[in-house]
């Protein structure tokens, strides 16, 4: 069943796109960065990890690759056809409800970000609830400036360029935020809506949810390793 594009999310360009704007082949196509080898030095060899928000598979893989199990959740069961070697789910993150723990979380994809608060607090609340005791959850954060250093682009090595060109207030400490992914053949465009935070409110929202920040795992506080506030 085809779902309902959300309202202030939208997305242009070849093939499928779910309701938040992302476009199925673009993420196809996109590479792999440093993640993988992040979430590997910050977990145990061969943990079961629950990754949320999967998309095609792009870090699925990559983990699958090193060993880990991976149990792959997306509300788009486009993306998750594209997902090879792992169980998949089709669910939205905020209602998942497994009955099962894992040793490893992840949150990536800058979701903690999500617009609304209500979304936001269940998606933390179903990392806490699959969490095994002595277990982390590992967050994607947007980097300090994601909002204000626009419009901005990069050019990828792979031979595509990513550009956010404008990021706008829209109420509620929300911005409407526009991105571009031009190829040699194709060009994708994503609307999306996204919540600043600085580094106390994300702190705050996780202690909402009785998680605390372990450690950051990379220089720029981009990506970080919780657990809960009971732990320790």
């Amino acid at each position: 069943m085809e779902l309902e594009m959300r309202e202030g999310y939208e997305g242009t360009g070849p093939g499928a796109i779910t309701p938040d704007g992302c476009a199925v082949e673009l993420y196809s196509r996109l590479p792999v960065g440093d993640e993988p080898d992040i979430i590997a030095a910050a977990v145990p060899a061969g943990a079961r990890i629950l990754e949320l928000g999967c998309g095609v598979g792009r870090m699925t893989h990559a983990l699958l690759e090193r060993g880990f199990a991976v149990t792959a959740v997306d509300e788009s069961a486009e993306m998750l056809e594209r997902v090879r070697g792992a169980r998949t789910i089709c669910s939205p993150i905020e209602r998942l409800d497994l009955g099962e723990t894992f040793d490893v979380v992840l949150l990536a994809s800058f979701l903690v970000h999500v617009g609304d608060v209500e979304v936001r607090r269940g998606m933390l609340r179903t990392c806490v609830r699959h969490l095994a005791k002595g277990g982390c959850v590992l967050i994607q954060r947007e980097g300090e400036n994601y909002h204000t250093d626009v419009p901005r682009e990069r050019v990828d090595p792979a031979g595509f360029t990513v550009r956010i060109v404008s990021s706008e207030p829209v109420g509620d400490g929300v911005d409407s935020v526009h991105a571009e992914y031009v190829f040699p053949d194709a060009t994708w465009t994503q609307t999306f809506r996204a919540r600043p935070l600085t580094r106390r409110q994300f702190e705050e929202a996780l202690g909402e949810e009785g998680l605390k920040v372990d450690r950051y795992l990379t220089a720029d506080r981009v990506w970080v390793r919780a657990v809960p506030v009971t732990d320790g």
